[in-house]
């Protein structure tokens, strides 16, 4: 299960300028973050694992993880564990082949489209359906425990592998301003 979707919320433009990779590496031409949501157990840690870090934009903000050596954006998750989900950037998955869409078809959503930096169309009738998809799936997971299979949580404790960096009210707003 995976859907590739696009993302023009100003906090993911604000993460983009915390890691100080507003460019392809997170951002389009429009403002808008590439992502491929999919459950946390599909996803597994070859390397680098020492170079994983974690911020959050505020005390209740999703967990935004990439590489503190190159500042590459790896994913967003919930801070429940419990909500099995992970929202992996493209960036972190091009490949020359096969392409992002061989491997995780069109997109499907394209959200928050009221801060992009141009014209983009809502999708508002695909949206709810990918989303009731991906709802399916979290739910199933809920249910099984496969949610316990998590790269980002330390098992059977539901706390991030690493401390999440909580961005101060002077650093939000700084990352804010930029966008």
């Amino acid at each position: 299960m995976a859907h590739r979707a696009v993302c023009y919320c100003n906090d993911c433009q604000a993460f983009a300028h915390f890691i100080e990779r507003p460019d392809d590496a997170v951002l389009n031409e429009l403002g808008g973050t590439e992502i491929v949501a999919t459950l946390p157990r599909h996803v597994h840690f070859t390397q680098g694992l020492e170079a994983l870090v974690c911020m959050s934009l505020s005390n209740h903000g999703l967990l935004r993880w990439y590489a503190s050596c190159c500042n590459t954006p790896i994913g967003n998750t919930p801070r429940d564990v419990k909500i099995s989900y992970v929202g992996l950037f493209h960036s972190c998955l091009v490949k020359r082949d096969p392409s992002l869409q061989d491997s995780f078809g069109p997109v499907r959503m394209v959200l928050q489209t009221n801060s992009a930096k141009g014209q983009v169309k809502s999708t508002p009738v695909r949206n709810f359906v990918t989303l009731l998809q991906i709802m399916k799936f979290v739910l199933a997971a809920r249910m099984t425990g496969n949610y316990k299979s998590n790269p980002f949580f330390v098992k059977d404790r539901g706390i991030p592998i690493k401390q999440p960096r909580v961005l101060t009210k002077d650093e939000r707003t700084r990352v804010t301003n930029a966008v």
